[in-house]
């Protein structure tokens, strides 16, 4: 893994940092084409490689209220 594969772990600001929030690496799209996502409080734990459209559309989703079903 070189140096720009490194995940970058972030998590939202939003978090307020109550422990149960999930961290992604963002970084990760032009080389991988995926967005990481993990557990922030298992962050040893396992890692999803969300395609990155998948993930855009998570996010417009979850901006617009529109996840009914889900």
């Amino acid at each position: 893994m070189t140096t720009d594969e490194t995940p970058r772990w972030f998590t939202s600001s939003y978090s307020n940092n109550g422990g149960n929030c999930v961290e992604v690496a963002a970084n990760l799209v032009a080389s991988r084409g995926t967005v990481p996502v993990r557990d922030s409080k298992d962050q040893g734990g396992p890692i999803l490689d969300l395609p990155a459209g998948a993930f855009s559309a998570f996010i417009e989703g979850v901006k617009s209220g529109n996840l009914h079903g889900i």
